[in-house]
């Protein structure tokens, strides 16, 4: 029975994580679709099928192109100065701030791909830093290890900088490969691991 059970255990996993990524695409569309059609027919009293997907879209790319412009900078340092000094928002919006946008023109905790050894001289963990020394220590920085396959939860550790190992890969490659579950395995990491692992 283990013969038969290993291939179709296999394939029904196999199915599982190709619906995976089917499904949570599928599931975004139905629900910008849902939000927006009332919306889209309120304002330009029309009834069609993903227009509202295709008008979100359509602003998504071109506030990107705004803030990509000189005018957009311009505007986003002037929205910034003003939010940073409200009191009550302050605080909330200078935490977002530092998750998502890219503080003092520099690329923040994502800028870098790692290896760092944390549990031991012969593993290495995929990380994210920033580079920055943190206050009060020039030796040390903070390396954010996501967890596999939800980057969204992590630890965050306190490396000492010359342990950090930078890979010559992209921030888009490596959440691939965490995604994947090590499925999807750059050919750059494998040179860095190759030469962490040896040294």
């Amino acid at each position: 029975m283990k013969p038969l059970n290993s291939p179709l255990r296999n394939t029904f996993l196999a199915g599982v994580f190709a619906a995976i990524p089917i499904a949570v695409t599928v599931f975004v569309v139905w629900y910008v679709e849902h939000a927006t059609r009332a919306v889209t027919q309120d304002l330009l009293g029309v009834n069609v099928p993903f227009l509202g997907v295709l008008l979100a879209v359509a602003a998504i790319y071109a506030l990107g192109l705004i803030v990509s412009s000189l005018l957009g900078k311009f505007f986003l340092r002037v929205v910034d100065r003003i939010l940073s000094h409200i009191p009550v928002l302050k605080d909330l919006y200078t935490a977002w701030k530092q998750v998502t946008l890219t503080p003092g023109g520099k690329g923040g905790m994502w800028t870098q791909v790692v290896l760092v050894p944390v549990e031991g001289p012969m593993t290495r963990m995929l990380g994210f830093t920033s580079g920055e020394p943190i206050a009060g220590d020039q030796e040390t920085c903070c390396v954010f290890v996501p967890a596999v396959p939800n980057p969204i939860n992590g630890r965050l550790y306190f490396v000492r900088r010359a342990a950090c190992q930078r890979i010559d890969m992209t921030t888009d490659e490596a959440f691939k490969l965490i995604l994947s579950g090590g499925n999807y395995t750059p050919s750059q990491l494998g040179a860095a691991t190759r030469a962490a692992l040896t040294t």
